[in-house]
């Protein structure tokens, strides 16, 4: 590679480096990443319900899994 390519590759990568490091500093200037309401909301609507709901779904997904991996065991043929 020539010495040319090699000091414009260095270029490109610190500007777009620095062009990236200018977009984050204003995103968190401007508020882009901030969301109040996030815990505020969570601890709001968070209740017995919701919580049996998602002990159900993780106990169907369990359920699935298991069944899943019973069905590839009796499913399996050793080859001829």
């Amino acid at each position: 590679m020539s010495e040319e390519i090699v000091i414009l590759m260095i270029g490109v990568s610190t500007f777009l480096g620095a062009l990236g490091l200018l977009a984050l500093i204003w995103a968190v200037k401007t508020g882009q990443f901030d969301d109040h309401s996030k815990f505020i909301d969570a601890t709001r609507y968070d209740n017995e319900e919701d919580l049996r709901d998602a002990a159900m779904v993780a106990e169907k997904k369990e359920k699935y899994k298991k069944r899943r991996k019973d069905k590839a065991k009796k499913s399996y043929l050793p080859p001829d």
